[in-house]
Order: C-alpha cells, then sequence, then structure tokens
C-alpha cells in the first residue's frame, strides 16, 4: 500500500506544480522557495535539534506557546519550524522572527525526506494537530528519531476515513512513538486505529493556554478608544467562501434596528481579500480596510479585516464574535479566541473540528449555535445586541471555560520531555 502511495505520489508532481502556480494567482508566494518543498533547505536550518510542523496558519498560532515554553526549557537546542503553507509562513516569521529556523516542510517522497532529514538531524519531530504522513513517519521510524503528534484530534468522520486503510493504517499507527490527544474521545479513536495505548497521552487541547501579552491588551484598550465611539460592535472571523454572503446579508437586516452598528469581517484566507471586498461594495456598505489602519468613522459599516494575525486583536474590539468555518461543511476554527475575550460566541452547524470544545462551551452557555441562513444568524446577533446582562453572562461562561481547562501545555512538554529523555537513553547504551 505504501509503495502504491509512494508511486503515485511521485506521478502526481506536475499536477501539485500546476496547482501551487493555480493558487499563486491569488497569493503570488506559492510560487516561490519550491526547492524547500523537495528538501533543499541547506544553510536555512540549524541542526541537532527541536522540528515542529504546522500546516498552516491556525495550526501555527496554536504551535507558538508550546515553541516559546520549549525555547525555554531547552535553550540550547535550536528550533527550526517547517509549515506548508505561505500563510503559515508569514505567521512564523512575524511572531517568532529570527528566533527559530524557518522552512516549508518536504512533501511526502522519500528522496525529498532523506535530503531533509539529513540536513536537519532533529533529536525529535513534533507535529501540530494530525498530519499523518506515511513515508515521514517510515522515515524517523528508521532513523529513531522520536514523533510526537501535538493536540492531536481526530474527528469521527476522519476515522472513518482512515479504518477504510484497514490494514495499512494499524501499521502506520504502530510506528508512531506518541500521540498527546486533545481529548479521551480522540485518544480512543486512535487507539481503534491500531495506536499502541502506551503510545498514547491525553493532555488536553494546548488551545486553551493562549494568552493575552501586555503589548496586546494595550494596543486594544488604544484601538478601542479611537474607534468605537460608544458604538455596538460585531465580528465574524475566519469566514469562507459560501458565508460571506450570509454574514453581509445579516448585517444589513440588523442595521435596520441598530443604524450604528459595526461589523468586522475577516476572511480566513488572504487570496480572498479582494473578493470578499468586492462583495461588501457591491451589497452598498461604507466600509474601510484595515490595511489602511484608519479609525472608522461613524458612518463606516463594515471594517474588512485584510491583515494577517491581527485575528486577536480583532476580537479584542468586538461585543460579539461569529467563528466562520461553520455555516460551510468546514468544521468551524477556534471558538475559544474570542472567549479569551470574555465575547458571546456564535458559530453554525459545523463545528465537528472543535466539538468537544463546542460542547464544554454549549453546556455552559457561552456559545448559541445558529443555522445556515441571514435570518437565523442574525437573530442571534440581536439577541445578544438587545440584552446586555446575557450578552455579559454569555462572555464571562465562555472565558471560565477557557480557564478550567488550561494545563495542558505543561502536559505536552513533559510528553516530549520524557521522548527525548528516552532518545538519550537509548543513544548512550
Amino acid at each position: 500500500m505504501q509503495y502504491l502511495y509512494t508511486c503515485l505520489l511521485y506521478l502526481f508532481q506536475p499536477l501539485v506544480w500546476l496547482r501551487l502556480l493555480w493558487r499563486s494567482r491569488k497569493a503570488p508566494d506559492y510560487r516561490k522557495r519550491w526547492l524547500e518543498r523537495y528538501g533543499f533547505c541547506r544553510g536555512k536550518v540549524k541542526p541537532h535539534g527541536i522540528l515542529v510542523h504546522s500546516v498552516s496558519v491556525g495550526e501555527t498560532i496554536a504551535a507558538i506557546p508550546l515553541i516559546r515554553q520549549l525555547q525555554q526549557h531547552y535553550p540550547d537546542l535550536p528550533i527550526t519550524v517547517t509549515t506548508m503553507t505561505p500563510t503559515g509562513s508569514q505567521q512564523v516569521k512575524k511572531v517568532l522572527a529570527d528566533s527559530v529556523s524557518h522552512v516549508y516542510l518536504p512533501y511526502d517522497l522519500p528522496c525529498a525526506l532523506r535530503r531533509f532529514l539529513t540536513i536537519l538531524q532533529p533529536k525529535i519531530v513534533i507535529i501540530m494537530e494530525t498530519e499523518l504522513w506515511p513515508n515521514l513517519i517510515c522515515a524517523l521510524n528508521k532513523r529513531h528519531i522520536p514523533l510526537v503528534i501535538a493536540n492531536a484530534r481526530l474527528s469521527q468522520r476522519s476515522s472513518n476515513r482512515y479504518a477504510k486503510l484497514g490494514r495499512a493504517i494499524n501499521k502506520l499507527m504502530s510506528n508512531i512513538p506518541h500521540i498527546a490527544a486533545q481529548n479521551a474521545l480522540d485518544g480512543e479513536r486512535f487507539i481503534q486505529l491500531g495506536l499502541p495505548k502506551s503510545h498514547l497521552t491525553v493532555t488536553g487541547s494546548i488551545k486553551f493556554d493562549i494568552v493575552l501579552s501586555e503589548e496586546l491588551k494595550q494596543k486594544i484598550m488604544h484601538l478601542k478608544t479611537t474607534w468605537q465611539h460608544n458604538r455596538p460592535v460585531w465580528i465574524a472571523a475566519s469566514t469562507h467562501q459560501g458565508e460571506d454572503d450570509i454574514i453581509l446579508m445579516a448585517h444589513k437586516q440588523l442595521t435596520k434596528s441598530y443604524p450604528n452598528l459595526l461589523l468586522i469581517l475577516v476572511p480566513r484566507h488572504p487570496e480572498r481579500f479582494i473578493t470578499v471586498e468586492k462583495r461588501i461594495a457591491e451589497y452598498g456598505f461604507n466600509y474601510q480596510l484595515r490595511s489602511d489602519h484608519a479609525i472608522p468613522s461613524l458612518t463606516t459599516s463594515v471594517v474588512l479585516g485584510n491583515t494577517m494575525g491581527e485575528l486577536l486583536l480583532l476580537y479584542g474590539l468586538a461585543d460579539i464574535a461569529f467563528v466562520g468555518g461553520s455555516l460551510v461543511d468546514r468544521g468551524g476554527h477556534n471558538p475559544l479566541e474570542p472567549a479569551l475575550h470574555h465575547l458571546p460566541v456564535i458559530m453554525g452547524p459545523s463545528y465537528f473540528n472543535f466539538n468537544v470544545i463546542c460542547q464544554q462551551l454549549i453546556a455552559a452557555n457561552g456559545l448559541l449555535i445558529t443555522q445556515h441562513t441571514k435570518e437565523s444568524l442574525a437573530q442571534s446577533v440581536n439577541e445578544l445586541l438587545k440584552n446586555n446582562q446575557l450578552k455579559k453572562t454569555m462572555g464571562n461562561n465562555a472565558y471560565q471555560v477557557l480557564q478550567q481547562n488550561q494545563g495542558a501545555l505543561a502536559r505536552l512538554v513533559k510528553v516530549i520531555d520524557n521522548q527525548l529523555s528516552d532518545k538519550q537513553s537509548r543513544d548512550t547504551q
């Protein structure tokens, strides 16, 4: 099975190049640094350290507190952070700068991985969430390099797809030294696919360990003073194609009752910024671009969040948060980021990527689930706009869920420490 997978991967490379070129029409960075995707990274990384892989921007944001902990815990070990997307790359460079090395992770091709691992020679590899690359796992296993799948989650839908691979997925799971799962249910799904129980630790989700820096708090306070003019603000964040129209139509409906209502609309992917701006204009809204860093006037109805790495800042300016990827079948995005700001959270019915977290928020009355219609979304926002006490209570409830579940980061660092210690013991025998 793995031999067939590898052959197909080599055969599909011309299609991979065409896809990169196609995506580069809207995101030119996809046209750059192709050699890194094939393991050519000599001079760009420091060997004999820790490799952390976070596929895109969401995983990178989750990985940053872990990386900072690792820098404190292992000050003598260099850290390399890999991503697969330009947005993830931009996040690494913006937040971590020169404190880490950064390249793209090579494609799952034996020749590229061999080249990459020979240059990097990591002491341990940490993969965020659930990126299961068969050839990478096999290559690490052959070189006796510990691997930890960190903050791992596995939805029932993904588990069912993996299960169709039969013995192939069982063998793959048996080659993974350790998985640190977000919850017991996810952990049980990994075991059902063939992961040995001794290779599993339920650490909880490190997304709960998110914090606001003093610098960010000060910036939020400054912008709140200059932006809001005592007007209500709601944010629709990490939106996907198919959601923006619902949101804009709901906002149009809401402004009939709340003429001074401001919407901050933040698309998930930067290549959609221009498209969403056109839709805002077509709906006739007076709007501004966040990239202009202008103060919204009293007649501004929509601010388009067309910058990268500012989502936590923009959440801090809002009174109510809608989290995208949930009105369409994408599984939703992280509801804990608005919860950090004591915001009541609204999501659509598709939240399988954060199912356990969302269920906790729902049970605590910190999250409203709306349907995928403009009427339902407008009704949910209106319910909170007209009832300040409900808005405050839900926001505090969401924050309490966040606080009560912290500690996963420390448990994850302990798992990593154990894996490194075991490797050191084996190497000295």
